[in-house]
């Protein structure tokens, strides 16, 4: 794979960025784009490892080595082939993925990973620019009949899937447009949302329908679906927003971080009817949260011309390297920074919000922190302890609150009498993505609890196999692993 000495001879290389003072003045994407040979040696840096880890590492089992090994070659169009076989959307992913694989990479036990994201981006762009991703119906329709209900990663995976399978496949989503958390989630700095148009309309050239605007249990119930198709596959996500139940909350100012992206993200689509505005100009902002989620709000902020934003984080600093209790080829817990980071943040961790402050007018002012620390003891699960005597108060006009998500809503399941678990996240067999109603599948967040994207399509692509062989007695859809017949 690759070059057999490639690792020896190149260095860890990936895309550059425009400088801060440029990128922040806009929300298009800001990568730069690396040169063909620099991609080259990339792909010669894959060992000839014996056992790939970063196979395991991927949620989708992606064909890593031999998508890097046709990069070396010049064999972009086999890349591409290689890279759809076990991927959906990889111009997704390979934006938007922590990416795991590279954590598991052999090379990285003692080197830096071969650059495996940058390197899929660029097989899907090229591949794109080369016309090679065209729609490719199904030669024969089964006759049967499937919803799909959300239209985020999991939910276009499943469909895809299924309509290559032959089935009649309708996606509902709730919003405006297609996407789910793509779309009305991820900023457009981040993920221009003509990448999602662009998929799409390959989507419904291969026969797919969308219904967009139709939420599934109020608009329409859940059990007139069950009615009307074959089977129901959900996939509608965690989207119950952990709140911060402390004093203050309820002032104007503490808003929902994707409330905040949804807003913007509409904005920037040339959306005007917003509803109430929330936006941080000429604000100090707090974000809490010191995930991606908080990461994104950092980044609208500085666009937004905020006077200053400072992000806070319950949990110690991580180190910049693998932590000792976390090794090779597991997913480590470490520092890690973002652009919108660099963009003009203060990161604060081990700090915990307990008040916020507001005027007589009921409009947010300030909040008061207290530093914490975690007590950790043999057995038992880390304890936070306040430290006396350092309760600090901060100027906040604008509170952000990044604390991911607690489980699903339950409208739906409460109308299919489908069991839940005790986040509120749908049950379903391990075997068959197959809810306790005959029919009903569940993928994705919506089953496993808030995830990743790579592991959101993973879902979707097992959900979509295990249908079809309730539809038809057997699939050949692949399963993890098994990989998918060359198409893109």
């Amino acid at each position: 794979m690759g070059k057999i000495t490639g690792f020896l001879e190149f260095d860890r290389k990936v895309e550059g960025y425009a400088p801060v003072e440029d990128r922040v003045t806009h929300y298009k994407e800001f990568t730069l784009p690396m040169k063909a040979q620099e991609l080259k040696d990339q792909g010669a840096r894959c060992m000839d490892c014996g056992i790939p880890f970063c196979h395991s590492g991927c949620p989708l089992g992606n064909l890593i080595p031999d998508f890097n090994d046709a990069v070396y070659r010049g064999k972009w169009e086999k890349a591409a082939e290689i890279l759809h076989a076990t991927n959906n959307f990889p111009e997704f992913t390979g934006r938007l993925c922590p990416a795991p694989c590279e954590e598991a990479c052999v090379l990285g036990i003692n080197e830096d990973p071969v650059s495996i994201e940058n390197i899929e981006k660029n097989i899907v762009e090229t591949a794109f620019s080369k016309g090679w991703v065209v729609a490719q119906p199904p030669v024969k329709r089964s006759g049967k009949t499937v919803a799909v209900i959300g239209s985020g990663p999991a939910g276009l995976a499943a469909a895809q899937q299924l309509n290559r399978a032959g089935h009649l496949v309708t996606v509902f989503e709730r919003d405006e447009k297609v996407g789910g958390l793509l779309r009305y989630g991820i900023p457009d700095f981040k993920l221009e949302k003509q990448v999602i148009d662009r998929r799409v309309a390959i989507l419904k050239e291969e026969g797919i329908l969308f219904k967009t605007g139709v939420h599934v249990g109020t608009t329409i119930s859940a059990t007139e679906l069950k009615e009307e198709f074959n089977a129901l596959v959900l996939t509608g996500g965690a989207t119950v927003r952990r709140g911060l139940p402390i004093e203050g909350a309820d002032l104007k100012g503490v808003v929902q971080a994707m409330d905040f992206l949804k807003q913007n993200n509409k904005r920037v689509d040339g959306i005007t009817e917003l509803g109430e505005e929330i936006k941080a100009t000429g604000k100090d902002v707090i974000v809490i949260g010191g995930g991606d989620t908080g990461s994104d709000c950092i980044g609208t902020s500085v666009r937004h011309g905020a006077a200053s934003v400072t992000n806070f984080e319950i949990l110690g600093k991580p180190t910049v390297q693998r932590p000792e209790n976390q090794p090779w080829p597991f997913w480590p817990m470490r520092l890690r920074t973002s652009t919108s980071h660099k963009e003009g943040a203060e990161r604060i961790f081990s700090i915990s919000t307990k008040k916020f402050i507001g005027d007589k007018n009921g409009n947010l002012t300030g909040l008061i922190t207290s530093e914490v620390e975690w007590i950790t003891a043999p057995g038992r699960r880390p304890q936070l302890k306040e430290i006396p005597g350092t309760e600090k108060e901060w100027k906040c006009n604008l509170a952000l609150l990044a604390l991911g998500f607690t489980g699903s809503e339950t409208t739906i399941a409460d109308q299919l009498g489908l069991k839940t678990d005790i986040r509120s996240n749908i049950k379903a067999s391990e075997a068959d993505y197959q809810t306790n109603v005959p029919g009903v599948f569940v993928a994705g967040d919506q089953r496993r609890g808030q995830s990743l994207i790579v592991w959101a399509i993973s879902e979707g692509r097992q959900a979509a196999h295990h249908v079809d062989s309730f539809l038809m007695g057997s699939s050949n859809l692949p399963l993890k692993g098994e990989g998918d017949l060359p198409r893109i």
